[in-house]
């Protein structure tokens, strides 16, 4: 009789080890490596995003063009702002990119644009939004240079309680394809703090200058 106990015991001890292990009692499955975290139902990870919304598009970070040329860094480029046009309620300037590297480069698509503004350089008002067809590669050999046209609309034309009108210090650029900006001062520029009932800032694809 005791044997039989002790018997009904041990089966009962195997079956509770083969429900615990169909369970998922154990955070470690295969041998010892960690599950991989799911997420909730409906939920979706956190995206990774550039330092604002204003991030250029291009090329990927680290990548080249279809010629098999290396995209430019920021760290081999110098940027300055062109002499431009007024249009009615605008005025159209090109951002001038000048390789100052020692190897040539490609840009390709459109940079990232924003005001800037106070000493932290926090961005003021929407981001320049894309305007036209993403262009072709743009190879520039050391001194060279490319250019995107960048329309600047005058802000007074927005109602002030919407676009609150705030002097800004320059320009945050991503070149096309990067994650590292480059900082383009303007002198007396204003942009909207606020969200304006059109776009403060457009701008086109890179081209040759």
């Amino acid at each position: 009789m005791r044997d039989k106990r002790i018997a009904t015991l041990l089966a009962a001890c195997a079956a509770a080890a083969v429900l615990a292990g169909c369970s998922g009692g154990s955070d470690e499955v295969n041998g010892g490596t960690p599950a991989a975290p799911t997420a909730a139902p409906g939920s979706t990870a956190p995206a990774t995003t550039p330092a604002d919304s204003a991030a250029g598009t291009g090329n990927q970070a680290g990548g080249g063009g279809t010629t098999g040329v290396p995209r430019c860094t920021s760290a081999e480029l110098s940027l300055s702002l062109g002499q431009g046009d007024a249009g009615a309620g605008s005025v159209y300037r090109p951002l001038v990119f000048t390789n100052k590297g020692t190897r040539t480069c490609e840009l390709t698509g459109f940079p990232g644009v924003s005001y800037v503004a106070g000493d932290d350089g926090h961005q003021v008002g929407p981001a320049a939004v894309m305007n036209g067809p993403h262009g072709p590669e743009i190879s520039m050999a050391p001194g060279r240079s490319s250019q995107a046209q960048v329309q600047f609309v005058q802000v007074a034309n927005f109602d002030a309680a919407v676009c609150k009108p705030t002097p800004v210090r320059g320009l945050r650029v991503y070149p096309p394809g990067e994650t590292a900006s480059i900082f383009v001062p303007m002198d007396g520029a204003t942009g909207c703090a606020g969200t304006p009932p059109g776009q403060q800032l457009s701008v086109q694809t890179m081209t040759a200058a």
